[in-house]
């Protein structure tokens, strides 16, 4: 008996955009090849990758590229990692160093398999990057790793970052093997010890409410975020969580004006905006 698919939505015209590409897009593309370094660029079919590759930037995914989860809006290889690479930290910041970077971003895949969830590699990589290039700024993406979180915080990023991505009704359909309370004591433990801009962010399409929404601002502000990313959800193919609705531009403007009203004081809200689209801009703003 065959299972029917949700026929897939066409996407509105503020989705659509020209694929181009100039002469820092191979150069940038070839480096990460060349260092054998993943990108969540690639690894989970970003719509940004062509207008920041060209740009010269890239977030760069450390852990290597499988993920011990299974998130239903997520398409990064989900199965049994390989072991951790202790020279990945070098790389990284020989990547940053040949790009020139002045904000370098870092995330990973989920790794529940090691004891410190990979902590030690993010603190590794942060102080590889700030021996090479000490006038840059690293941001972290990390998961839910609260109980390693000094380890990481430690290493002195300027950026933390974790996103809840989605409403509390979602959380178990979408994360299922996440926690919407450990997502915000993760933020909140990051906010609470202080010298660290604390940043989340949700995507938006996934069939919340407009109240859902502003609770889980409500929530997030008071675990101490003060940088915030809202984007539309794109499901990566037909086996993922599907689009239940577009949001538009002005919708979008309104969701952020909203959030500077609560107090947010850097806001990236758009469509095509993910969680580290550039990153380097908003932290700008907040400064």
């Amino acid at each position: 008996m065959s299972t029917l698919r949700p026929k897939a939505q066409r996407l509105p015209q503020w989705l659509r955009r020209p694929i181009s590409t100039d002469q820092d897009y191979p150069d940038v593309s070839k480096l990460l090849g060349s260092l054998q370094l993943n990108t969540v660029c690639a690894s989970a079919k970003c719509p940004n990758r062509h207008e920041c590759w060209n740009r010269g930037t890239a977030t760069i995914m450390i852990l290597g590229n499988t993920c011990t989860r299974n998130c239903r809006f997520c398409n990064v290889n989900t199965g049994r990692p390989e072991p951790i690479d202790t020279d990945e930290p070098a790389r990284v910041a020989e990547a940053a160093k040949r790009l020139n970077l002045r904000h370098v971003v870092i995330t990973s895949v989920t790794r529940d398999d090691l004891p410190d969830g990979g902590a030690q590699i993010f603190a590794d990589t942060i102080r590889a990057i700030k021996g090479v290039l000490p006038e840059a700024s690293v941001e972290v993406l990390t998961p839910d790793f609260v109980e390693h979180l000094d380890v990481v915080l430690d290493a002195e990023p300027l950026v933390f970052n974790h996103n809840l991505e989605t409403v509390r009704r979602l959380q178990e359909t979408v994360r299922p093997q996440a926690s919407y309370e450990k997502s915000l004591k993760t933020l909140r433990y990051a906010a609470e010890r202080g010298g660290v801009l604390v940043k989340s962010g949700l995507m938006l399409g996934l069939g919340e409410t407009d109240e859902e929404v502003f609770q889980a601002l409500e929530d997030l502000y008071s675990a101490g975020v003060r940088l915030l990313t809202l984007g539309q959800y794109l499901a990566p193919t037909r086996e993922h969580h599907p689009v239940e609705r577009f949001i538009s531009p002005e919708h979008f403007d309104e969701l952020a004006a909203r959030a500077r009203e609560m107090g947010f004081e850097g806001v990236a809200a758009g469509p095509l905006v993910r969680s580290s689209y550039r990153a380097d801009q908003l932290v700008a703003k907040e400064n």
